[in-house]
């Protein structure tokens, strides 16, 4: 690894990582005239959740699709919904290409349940396969997030009751970090949204 790929695998660690239900940080990405980096420094680890739909997810889910991960609780009384709202966009983006999946990890394991996944999915009109949101054990949902380098952590002065970051992060069709973008703000949501394309175009080559 060159000096340069360390330096900036560090900056994103520095800024999302430990952002809290807070506004996230900016945009980690490289100017819009680079090449997509890829971030990780090693592989990412093999998961096992349940959606939504009591289907089970895993990183085969994921495999060869251009995914777009992000941390929540459905009780979150301050950036989750617009995070959501970000989301929404992308999801209506993409939702006829199956090429492109979202992943949304419920960090609060204890009330945020099959059931209400389900419920919460139907409020905002959108379905699996295009995106899942998930559960599991405490453990492998907060632990998932370090290996993506985000914060989500149990907190009880954080509102809810959870400190989260707010980033979203864009993956490639290797499971390798493409991008980290602040999950509140609808310029970089655009901005991932033209990355997303960029890398499903090169797959194309």
């Amino acid at each position: 690894m060159t000096g340069i790929r360390f330096l900036w695998v560090a900056l994103v660690a520095a800024m999302v990582g430990w952002s809290g239900c807070a506004e996230p940080q900016p945009s980690t990405r490289p100017p819009q005239n680079e090449p997509l980096k890829v971030l990780n420094l090693e592989p990412l680890p093999e998961f096992s959740f349940i959606n939504q739909d009591s289907t089970p997810i895993t990183e085969a889910t994921v495999a060869g699709k251009v995914h777009v991960v992000d941390f929540f609780f459905t009780n979150c009384p301050t950036i989750c919904p617009r995070m959501k709202a970000n989301m929404l966009t992308v999801y209506e983006e993409f939702v006829s290409d199956d090429r492109v999946v979202l992943l949304s990890h419920a960090i609060d394991t204890r009330r945020d349940t099959v059931p209400v996944l389900k419920e919460y999915s139907e409020r905002l009109e959108v379905s699996a396969p295009r995106w899942h949101f998930v559960t599991g054990e405490k453990d492998a949902i907060l632990g998932i997030a370090r290996d993506y380098k985000l914060a989500a952590n149990e907190d009880s002065t954080a509102p809810g009751g959870f400190a989260h970051s707010g980033a979203l992060i864009l993956l490639d069709q290797k499971r390798d970090i493409r991008g980290y973008y602040s999950g509140v703000s609808e310029e970089e949501t655009a901005e991932m949204i033209g990355d997303m394309k960029k890398l499903l175009a090169e797959d194309g080559e």
